[in-house]
């Protein structure tokens, strides 16, 4: 299975999410996924990608050219193939493309742009791949109480809310990822407008 996974790519983040990440990274090595990631070498995607590495698992990084030109992050070099784009959308569009299933990891507004795409596409019947939530330290609380929210308010229709799931473990996380077969919902079912 190719895994995506989005994340914070911030030093700055605190040892906890940076310890699960590598976990989560091992764990998704150890049963034979490989790692589709933004190609970044700190924060999250730095640890998801060095716990792959450590476990000799497969690891496809794809990096807005800008990014090198400018030095806006710092490039992680173990992987076994790196896609260049022009664009964040390209970007995302080539991640989504070699995807099986999406895992959030806490992140900042470009992790939460990706986590909403990535679930207004599945809203939208564009893919029935599973996203999961790897809620470390509570991160995702109150966003997910927003959510519950609108969907209380009828911004959101409750189904959407079942379009992902949330984990607390890696294991339980992983083993969600290996077994999903939902039944693609209609869009009818899932957007009013």
């Amino acid at each position: 299975m190719k895994i995506c996974v989005y994340g914070a790519a911030s030093n700055s983040i605190d040892k906890i999410y940076v310890q699960e990440g590598e976990i989560l990274g091992e764990e998704i090595a150890k049963r034979g996924h490989s790692l589709v990631f933004g190609g970044g070498a700190h924060g999250l995607m730095g640890a998801v990608a060095r716990g792959v590495s450590a476990n000799n698992g497969k690891i496809l990084a794809v990096i807005p050219s800008f990014f090198t030109n400018q030095e806006v992050e710092v490039l992680y070099t173990e992987c076994e193939k790196v896609i260049y784009t022009d664009t964040m959308r390209e970007r995302k569009q080539i991640m989504e493309d070699n995807a099986d299933g999406f895992i959030i990891t806490p992140g900042g507004i470009g992790t939460f742009e990706e986590f909403f795409e990535i679930l207004t596409l599945k809203q939208l019947n564009r893919h029935n791949k599973p996203i999961a939530i790897f809620n470390v330290n509570g991160y995702y609380d109150e966003l997910l109480v927003a959510l519950k929210k609108s969907s209380e308010q009828n911004f959101l229709r409750e189904d959407c809310l079942s379009l992902y799931k949330v984990f607390t473990d890696v294991n339980e996380l992983l083993v969600y990822m290996e077994n999903y077969n939902d039944v693609q919902k209609s869009i009818k079912e899932l957007k009013e407008g």
